[in-house]
């Protein structure tokens, strides 16, 4: 059974307990499936990038139908870090919810609307206005060139500059390092594995770091991140507390040796 994510950010744990680890976060609009239920509150679910956890039912609409037809219609998300959806137009409006970076929603065109606003449907039907400039249009799985994906996914990255390190996290509110990555290809329609590996039926494959392009991952010992060209990478990293940008050229003033002396992988989708 498949099933839309309808809270702000819809926690994924290790067990069915709020208590448990926090493996990640499923964010609004987002189709998950269902793979057993638990009890009255609780659920295993799959998500379309084929990570697995628990979350509780109320973060969820049920609906085979609705699922289906949302898949079809989700055509934009946020790229603000946060948006108000409103009841009008106006900025003076009631607020019906807010969602993250990386939400996604249903975006109809109304001619005579103010080109500042677009309207937009909720995951329970319901009409809203979100400020234009905060949508981005959903791109298609797998659709960009080799050079617009690697600059797309940087360009991505960056935008969660300084977004606060969470375990689990892949928000503007707080992130992981593999949260982040994830996201950066996510958002430009490709799905790699959320965690700081590389595994097989994925697609990302090993190269030599020699060969390594802006774009591409850096695996470290339970770390992930991602390289951003001139020998920088962008990650979210515990021991810097937040998204930041650090070198692996030793005579960088952002120069980790910790980091830049245990690469264990480079990665690549190209």
């Amino acid at each position: 059974m498949n099933a839309i994510v309808t809270s702000m950010i819809a926690n994924l744990h290790a067990n069915p307990d709020e208590a448990s680890a926090l493996v990640d976060e499923i964010l609004y609009g987002m189709t998950v499936q269902i793979m057993a239920e638990i009890d009255e509150s609780w659920v295993r679910i799959q998500t379309v990038y084929r990570y697995e956890g628990y979350c509780q039912k109320d973060n969820l609409i049920v609906d085979e139908i609705k699922t289906e037809t949302w898949l079809q219609e989700a055509n934009h998300f946020i790229n603000q870090s946060f948006a108000d959806v409103l009841q009008l137009p106006q900025i003076q409006s009631v607020k019906m919810m807010t969602l993250v970076k990386g939400s996604l929603i249903c975006s109809s065109a109304v001619e005579e609307l103010d080109p500042e606003w677009a309207t937009v449907q909720l995951v329970s039907g319901e009409i809203g206005y979100v400020r234009r400039q905060w949508l981005q249009e959903k791109i298609p799985e797998n659709s960009l060139s080799e050079h617009q994906l690697r600059e797309n996914v940087v360009r991505t990255a960056l935008s969660y500059l300084a977004t606060p390190y969470r375990w689990g996290g892949k928000s503007p509110l707080g992130i992981d390092c593999s949260g982040l990555c994830s996201m950066a290809y996510m958002l430009n329609g490709v799905y790699i594995y959320r965690d700081a590996k590389i595994v097989e039926g994925f697609p990302i494959k090993e190269i030599s770091l020699e060969l390594i392009q802006k774009g591409d991952l850096l695996y470290f010992p339970g770390h992930i991140a991602l390289y951003i060209g001139d020998n920088l990478y962008v990650h979210s990293s515990l021991g810097g507390n937040e998204v930041t940008i650090n070198s692996l050229d030793d005579q960088h003033q952002q120069y980790r040796k910790d980091l830049a002396t245990t690469i264990t992988a480079v990665g690549t989708l190209f």
